[in-house]
């Protein structure tokens, strides 16, 4: 799996988890943190857990691609590192706090589900 593939498959396993307002950032040229975010919401914090546990045991299984999973649910972000994409899941309270949309507002959006 490339780096390009990558994030599209993280979408695409948040998206079937419903995951809520998912928005694929391309950092490259911005940063050299990573080359990708990926941004999404879960409504509780069950659901964060889910969509975290979901993420790293289908990516794994599917593409052969460990992911560092930080954080926990109940503090609303957890961070799932896979080096050139990082994917930040969200209570809705924590995202519109911490506002990565805007605080990296040089990327460009790849994809928006809403």
């Amino acid at each position: 799996m490339t780096t390009q593939e990558l994030p599209y498959a993280i979408v695409d396993t948040l998206e079937d988890k419903k995951g809520e307002d998912i928005l694929l950032l391309d950092l490259r040229g911005v940063t050299e943190l990573c080359d990708y975010f990926v941004i999404c919401t879960g409504t509780s914090d069950r659901m964060l857990d889910g969509l975290a546990d979901d993420l790293v045991r289908k990516i794994r299984t599917s593409h052969q691609v460990k992911g560092q999973l930080e954080g926990r649910a109940r503090d609303g972000w957890l961070l799932v590192d896979y080096g050139d994409v990082i994917v930040h899941l969200f209570s809705p309270d924590q995202r519109d706090y911490y506002a990565l949309e805007e605080l990296w507002e040089g990327s460009k959006p790849l994809v928006h589900i809403q």
